[in-house]
C-alpha cells in the first residue's frame, strides 16, 4: 500500500490505555507504545515543529514527543486537566481546555516553558478551542451547556456567549476569519455561524452530515475539511465557500480525530471503538486498512500533514 509521502512516525492518542501509538508509515504496524499521563486525549504540535504535545487530561501534565524520532523529551506537570489545547498563530500563548473543570487556561509560551496567565471560568465541559488568525480571539464549545464562548486574548476576558445545538464538539474557522463550523455531536450536522468583525456569533446554517458530527481537519486546500460522524460512522466533506457538504467517505466504528497526508490523499482516522487507526482514500473513497493500536484511540498526528 502506498505512503503517500508519509516518513514521519504517525502518532495516535490511546484514552484509555494512558500511552500513544507509534505507526510506521513504510510498514503500516505499531513500532512501540509510549506511556504518557492518564487518559491523553488531544495533541498538538509546537510552532517550531520540535516537539509534539500529548495533553494527558487526566495525569494534569503535558508530554513533550519529538515528531521525528518518537522520543520521549520531557514531562511537565500541574497542568490542570489539559483535554485539549491549541497555540495562537503568533506563537504567544498556549490555551488549554479543562474539559472536566469548567475552565479554560491561558499560558504564556516562550519558545521552551508555559506560564499560566490567566484561568477562565466559562461553561460546563469546556470541549474543543479555535484561535482566529489575528490571535486575538480564542472560540471554544461547552459540550454540556450547549454555547459557544468568545475569549478576548489581549485582555482574558470572556466577550460574549450564544447558545448552540446539543453537544457542541470541535470547533473549526474559516481562513478568512468570517465563518465557524461546529460539530454537534447531539445532533446530525455542522453548525455554520457569522462571526465575521469579531462580532457575536449568529447561527446562520446547519449543514445536514450525519449523526454525532464531532471532529475537523482541513483537507490542505483552504476550502475543504473533513467531520467525522461518530455516530454516523461516516466522514463528511464540507465546502467551506458553498456550505455544503459534497462528499462522505466511511469512518469505521466510533470515527474521532483524524489527520490528512501532506498530498490530501489519505485521511488516518482514529476508529474509537474498534482498537483501530483507520486509513481511508480520499479519491476512491474506500478504506484501505486498519492498524491495531490501544484502547479508545482518540487523537491523531503526523509531521507529514497536509496544511492546515
Amino acid at each position: 500500500m502506498p505512503n503517500n509521502g508519509l516518513v514521519h512516525p504517525i502518532f495516535v492518542l490511546n484514552s484509555l490505555d494512558a500511552s500513544v501509538s507509534v505507526i510506521d508509515p513504510a510498514t503500516w504496524t505499531e513500532t512501540k507504545r509510549i506511556p504518557t499521563g492518564k487518559e491523553p486525549h488531544h495533541l498538538y504540535l509546537t510552532p517550531d515543529e520540535k516537539s509534539l504535545i500529548v495533553a494527558n487530561a487526566l495525569g494534569d501534565s503535558l508530554t513533550f514527543l519529538d515528531p521525528k524520532t518518537a522520543e520521549v523529551q520531557r514531562t511537565v506537570r500541574g497542568i490542570l486537566d489539559p483535554y485539549q489545547l491549541r497555540f495562537s498563530p503568533d506563537m504567544k500563548w498556549l490555551i488549554t481546555a479543562a474539559n472536566r473543570l469548567n475552565h479554560v487556561d491561558i499560558y504564556r509560551w516562550d519558545g521552551k516553558d508555559v506560564t499560566l496567565s490567566k484561568r477562565i471560568s466559562t461553561g460546563k465541559t469546556p470541549s474543543h478551542l479555535w484561535v482566529d488568525s489575528s490571535s486575538s480571539t480564542v472560540y471554544s464549545t461547552m459540550q454540556d451547556s450547549d454555547e459557544l464562548v468568545a475569549i478576548d486574548l489581549a485582555s482574558q476576558t470572556v466577550k460574549w456567549r450564544v447558545k448552540t445545538g446539543s453537544l457542541p464538539a470541535d470547533v473549526y474557522g474559516s481562513p478568512d476569519d468570517k465563518t465557524l463550523f461546529i460539530g454537534m455531536t447531539g445532533g446530525e450536522g455542522v453548525e455554520v455561524y457569522d462571526v465575521s468583525g469579531g462580532k457575536e456569533a449568529k447561527l446562520i446554517k446547519t449543514i445536514p452530515t450525519g449523526k454525532g458530527a464531532h471532529a475537523f481537519r482541513g483537507a490542505g486546500d483552504k476550502r475543504h475539511i473533513y467531520v467525522s460522524n461518530r455516530v454516523a460512522n461516516s466522514i463528511s466533506k464540507i465546502d467551506m465557500q458553498t456550505l455544503t457538504a459534497v462528499a462522505q467517505l466511511p469512518g469505521p466504528t466510533g470515527p474521532d480525530c483524524m489527520d490528512v497526508s501532506a498530498d490530501g490523499k489519505l485521511i488516518l482516522l482514529s476508529s474509537r471503538w474498534a482498537k483501530k487507526m483507520t486509513v481511508i482514500d480520499t479519491e476512491t473513497r474506500k478504506v484501505l486498512r486498519q492498524v491495531n493500536v490501544g484502547k479508545s484511540p482518540h487523537g491523531v498526528w503526523t509531521l507529514d500533514h497536509a496544511p492546515r
